[in-house]
């Protein structure tokens, strides 16, 4: 990680105990990031435009992290997605899903 980037870029404990690279001060995660950039597209001023509290330099180190360590956000986010799938298949889907499939699941009833 090159200089500019480590003052930015801060690697902590998630709530689960697994170490992940969070944006220093604030609860953005790289691989939100991440997600934003290379899965919705977004460019680094649409980032800053829908997630205010970061700045432009910040948004560029998550991004440089993430380029510079990109094996291991992709894991983190397989990861990540294998856990949702599996406990959507538990829990089935959830109200807004439920909604948008037509199917809405009353408040009051939860699966077993």
């Amino acid at each position: 990680m090159g200089i500019a980037t480590s003052i930015l870029i801060e690697t902590r404990l998630n709530r689960t105990g697994q170490s992940r690279a969070y944006i220093a001060g604030t609860r953005a995660r790289v691989l939100d990031i991440y997600a934003m950039h290379e899965l919705q597209g977004l460019s680094p001023d649409e980032i800053v435009d829908s997630q205010p509290h970061l700045t432009l330099s910040q948004v560029h180190a998550a991004l440089a992290h993430h380029f510079a360590n990109r094996e291991e956000i992709v894991r983190q986010f397989r990861e990540e997605d294998d856990l949702a799938r599996r406990f959507r298949t538990l829990t089935g889907p959830g109200p807004m899903e439920a909604k948008l499939q037509g199917s809405e699941i009353p408040r009051d009833t939860l699966p077993s």
